[in-house]
């Protein structure tokens, strides 16, 4: 007898177990040191901060528009695979208990951004609005959660939809909606957020009616959400270990192929060459470099004291470089590599010239920083810290991670 409630178990219980392995691997001790360095910095200078609030900041702008995004994006994870696509189809009729638990999943597995943006914005709600802090802040909260419950149903309904261009528009619509919903909410106006609520219902049973109207569910569409989700999750843990699963995507770049892929075409340059084509045209390495080179650049440019700011980039100048030891094992599935007639410790060598190559690219543009901010010693610092990190990095880290 097929039920699908344990199906669903069954098929969560696989998942737990999957991303639980790989989260393990993405918080260690090295992301977790930085993390905490870096969330209780943060929490001190916000602190600061709100002690000296303006009192014409667009707290009610900010908060509005981040809750509204983030009940707008609501999306159903419904754990199906590939094979599902036939041997469940003749099941659709049973299917209900399984994709009802799928959208509690998806629900209670996206709280966790909810709580964080409430537990973040609720000192500058209390600092902006003394007067309305406290409970009301809770029930907005409240009202927050029973919106990310009606977009998820929301979103579920529109899945039924083949047409791209009417979920996206339908996205956009809820999604103006709640932003202007939760701005009202916060500046305490009401009736403009009862009217917009009410705009937001007509969309809500519009949805509800387009799908009642759909004869069925559209097993593709879901199983490609899905697998776009899994995939996403697959490259931030590939960062951090071999993910046999990913299906590495290729960009072509072909400004930035043709600035680094000039080598001299030689043997001992071969994986020169194909590290710096991998960092360019891979979607994983590039953009999370880049990412984080910025983010680091914006904390000195924000944090008033020199020595926090030099912790800042010594910290971002790590998690750069510790990022991309993983290029080393990015095509170690590839067995075509092993007819190279290069040895080893010409590959390892490479691997190590682009490490250092990019640490000092780092390290530089944070050392302009430095100098445009007129901060004549953070510049000097810099440079000294993050030539002493290169060298430690390197020599004491990477050449034991990939020549053990």
């Amino acid at each position: 007898m097929f039920n699908a409630h344990d199906l669903f178990k069954q098929r969560f219980s696989a998942h737990m177990k999957e991303t639980s392995r790989y989260l393990r691997y993405i918080f260690n001790g090295h992301i977790a040191f930085a993390m905490l360095f870096l969330i209780s910095a943060l929490a001190y200078y916000y602190q600061q901060w709100l002690a000296a609030l303006p009192e014409n900041f667009p707290t009610a702008v900010i908060i509005g528009i981040t809750f509204g995004l983030l009940v707008s994006y609501s999306p159903a994870r419904t754990l199906l695979k590939e094979p599902d696509l036939v041997f469940l189809i003749a099941a659709e009729h049973k299917m209900g208990p399984y994709f009802r638990d799928a959208l509690i999943y998806s629900f209670v597995v996206q709280l966790y951004l909810v709580l964080l943006a409430g537990a973040a914005f609720g000192p500058l709600y209390a600092a902006t609005y003394p007067d309305r802090a406290g409970s009301v802040y809770l029930w907005t909260l409240v009202v927050v959660l029973i919106f990310k419950a009606w977009n998820l149903l929301a979103t579920w309904w529109m899945l039924k939809i083949r047409e791209p261009g009417v979920r996206q528009v339908d996205q956009a619509a809820r999604t103006l909606l709640n932003v202007a919903i939760f701005y009202f909410a916060v500046r305490g106006e009401m009736l403009w957020a009862a009217v917009t609520t009410v705009l937001f219902a007509f969309v809500f049973l519009y949805d509800w009616r387009v799908s009642v109207k759909q004869p069925g569910i559209v097993w593709d569409l879901l199983l490609k959400k899905d697998r776009g989700r899994m995939q996403t999750f697959y490259r931030l843990a590939n960062m951090f270990t071999d993910v046999p699963h990913l299906k590495n995507q290729v960009k072509r770049r072909d400004w930035l192929v043709t600035f680094v892929k000039r080598v001299p075409f030689t043997r001992t340059h071969t994986f020169d060459y194909l590290y710096r084509i991998s960092f360019v045209r891979s979607a994983d390495y590039l953009g999370m470099y880049a990412r984080l080179l910025v983010i680091g650049g914006l904390f000195i440019y924000f944090v008033p004291n020199m020595w926090l700011q030099l912790l800042f980039a010594l910290l971002f100048l790590y998690m750069s470089s510790f990022q991309m030891v993983t290029l080393y094992y990015h095509h170690r599935t590839v067995m075509w590599l092993d007819l190279y007639p290069v040895s080893l410790d010409v590959r390892q060598r490479s691997l190590v010239k682009l490490l250092y190559s990019l640490a000092l690219i780092q390290t530089v543009l944070y050392t302009i920083l430095f100098v445009v901010m007129q901060e004549w010693i953070g510049a000097l610092a810099m440079i000294a810290i993050g030539m002493l990190f290169i060298f430690a990095f390197i020599r004491g880290y990477v050449y034991r991670k990939i020549m053990a």
